[in-house]
């Protein structure tokens, strides 16, 4: 239950608010340097920092050079930020995004690319266009749930975007996003139904011993989507064990 979970006191609450407005004013002012990858990936730190949250990263497996479909598990918006100061690529995010103050401003000068989950046929060109950025060497980031829960052990996987590697020739790169206090799954940074992004950062700006576990798992290679989106689902909802839990350090 998200009342039992640790808090931090107000004043360290309002102290991180504090961090996270002057953290935001500073990347705004950046513009478009925003998107240049090692910028990109120390403001995403600095925006976790703010917030007291911990990264932890375990090993990232050999990708073999060139674009790759990179694709997780979506719990929170905090997942993007996270994987963001992993790796900074292009993602692909709902278009309610680009709505959001500040954040949907920040999205817009990092590239991302906005998609209206209702609009079917807006899939094709997306597909083609996530193709095209493989094909020329780039990677993209997407949340193939479409949508957050609570766990890892969500939602299946949906398979319109695994046709971009496909087409692409590119490899799929599976990775599993969880949070964790002392040790223990939280879900205080889960954003789901009547959620809105206020009530969510007040959450997790009052959330004490937060940490966002971030495991990259061996690429996949197919040329069948269907199979591609089960084998990544898969590797995804398996990660939550021990083995990986151990392999975990702190960045």
């Amino acid at each position: 239950m998200r009342e039992t979970e640790p808090r931090v006191p107000l004043t360290e609450a309002a102290r991180r608010y504090a961090a996270l407005t002057h953290t935001l004013i500073r990347t705004v002012a950046l513009g478009d340097r925003l998107a240049a990858p090692a910028v990109l990936r120390a403001r995403a730190r600095a925006v976790l920092d703010a917030l007291g949250v911990r990264l932890e990263t375990g090993p990232v497996p050999p990708g073999g050079g060139g674009g790759a479909l990179l694709v997780a598990n979506h719990i929170s918006w905090l997942d993007a930020v996270a994987l963001l100061a992993v790796e900074p690529v292009s993602v692909l995010a709902k278009r309610e995004v680009g709505q959001w103050p500040v954040v949907g401003t920040l999205a817009r000068r990092i590239g991302t690319r906005f998609i209206d989950r209702g609009a079917v046929r807006e899939l094709p060109c997306i597909v083609a266009e996530l193709a095209a950025t493989l094909e020329a060497g780039r990677s993209v980031l997407v949340f193939p749930q479409a949508t957050t829960w609570c766990t890892v052990a969500g939602g299946r996987f949906r398979r319109a975007a695994f046709q971009a590697a496909v087409d692409a020739g590119a490899p799929v790169r599976p990775i599993t996003v969880d949070y964790v206090q002392r040790g223990v799954p939280s879900t205080v940074a889960a954003f789901l139904g009547g959620d809105d992004f206020t009530t969510s950062l007040r959450r997790v700006a009052a959330a004490r011993d937060l940490s966002v576990r971030v495991t990259a798992h061996p690429p996949l290679w197919g040329t069948d989507r269907r199979t591609l989106a089960a084998e990544a689902h898969a590797v995804v909802r398996g990660a939550r064990c021990p083995a990986h839990a151990e392999q975990a350090v702190p960045v």
